[in-house]
């Protein structure tokens, strides 16, 4: 990877096989676990479920840091999304990623924790795994990724209608997909909307939270933001290009419904790469 390569590279293999090559340390998209946390504990409560990441990476999200002290707190926010959600005590977390030098990394990396499983996929084509093989599905930027790249629309569509079907036959009753993304409402509810029917909710988390903040966030993480269907009143309550990230929660509308079947699917995004993203 060179400090040159513009975010058009964000949706190629070839990509992330160098930028893994050459970055050994965990690079962690957005919020790191502990500001995360409480959402994610909202949308996926047990601990029993089995867990898919997609797009994995070496993020640092995931880690739980709760009953750390500041000083090992520090320490430990440098560790993987999926170490974090073993950490905090969810059992079964499979990863997968397209870069073949991240997956063999982590594999080597994580051997002695059998909580956490490493393979390498393709979002756009997940067709290895049986019916009913997750509870719950997380993608931290995988969507963003293929955003940037060529025929990013398509390929962006693809991997949100492979989900889609995917979830139908993976998805087991009452669970969820999680996904993070980056739009700003006016950017991103169309194409969620056109790719597949979604009940949206939103959720909005200040970026760059850290321990020591002090004082009332922006909008309370738990409580969804109202949302209209041009998305413009969110402009209205926190003001034009707020400094946060955007966390849509969707719900699979459909047949599947009546069978009880929900899909639920978190977005976080940054309105910073949407200067490249406008349809």
């Amino acid at each position: 990877m060179t400090m040159g390569t513009t975010t058009q590279a964000y949706g190629e293999p070839w990509y992330w096989d160098n930028r893994y090559a050459h970055e050994s340390g965990p690079f962690d998209w957005y919020q790191k676990y502990p500001s995360l946390a409480p959402l994610i504990k909202l949308y996926v409560p047990s601990h029993h479920q089995r867990i898919l990441i997609v797009g994995c990476g070496n993020s640092g999200t995931s880690l739980s840091l709760s009953s750390l002290t500041r000083a090992y707190l520090m320490y430990h926010q440098q560790r993987p999304f999926s170490e974090g959600m073993v950490d905090d005590g969810y059992e079964d977390v499979v990863n997968v990623d397209i870069s073949s030098v991240v997956i063999e990394a982590m594999m080597k990396k994580y051997s002695n924790r059998p909580q956490l499983k490493y393979i390498k996929m393709d979002v756009r084509q997940m067709d290895e795994f049986q019916t009913g093989s997750f509870d719950s599905v997380v993608d931290k930027g995988t969507l963003d990724s293929l955003l940037c790249g060529s025929n990013s629309r398509q390929n962006a569509t693809q991997m949100l209608k492979e989900v889609w079907s995917f979830a139908c036959m993976l998805l087991t009753k009452l669970h969820q997909l999680l996904q993070v993304t980056y739009g700003a409402p006016i950017y991103r509810l169309g194409m969620l909307r056109d790719s597949c029917s979604w009940n949206i909710k939103l959720h909005v988390i200040e970026k760059l939270v850290v321990e020591e903040k002090s004082g009332h966030p922006i909008w309370e993480l738990t409580n969804p933001v109202p949302l209209e269907n041009d998305g413009r009143s969110v402009e209205e309550l926190l003001g034009k290009n707020p400094d946060v990230h955007y966390i849509y929660v969707c719900t699979k509308v459909g047949t599947w419904q009546l069978n009880h079947f929900k899909l639920k699917v978190l977005c976080m995004s940054e309105t910073v790469f949407d200067k490249f993203l406008i349809w």
